[in-house]
């Protein structure tokens, strides 16, 4: 009887035990990625999407892009106003709502 209460007692221990271990396993792979440097691969990529915002942010569009874009763009955007109708196609639509009147109207 006692043999059959310390088996159990240990799967117990042993699960807690095994739980505990992953979570701090976890938190420990996190911490050690926010403290270790870059991989070389990974500092370049983010260096390269860095000078491309910097870039874009002074360009004011798409970097590098020449007047063939520019009239592929007028195009494209010529042949969709065409098929939907009037609208500043560049810009997100704003959207307004109507709030419902959920008033009871006599019958």
């Amino acid at each position: 009887m006692n043999m059959h209460q310390i088996l159990r007692l240990s799967s117990i221990l042993r699960s807690a035990i095994s739980i505990q271990l992953r979570r701090n396993i976890g938190f420990s792979a996190v911490v050690f990625n926010k403290a270790k440097e870059l991989d070389p691969v990974q500092k370049l990529f983010v260096d390269k999407i860095r000078e491309y915002t910097t870039k874009s942010k002074q360009a004011g569009g798409p970097v590098d892009a020449g007047p063939e874009f520019q009239k592929d763009m007028n195009e494209s955007l010529a042949r969709l106003q065409r098929a939907y109708g009037e609208g500043d196609l560049t810009k997100f639509p704003e959207f307004k709502f109507e709030e419902p009147n959920f008033e009871e109207t006599p019958k």
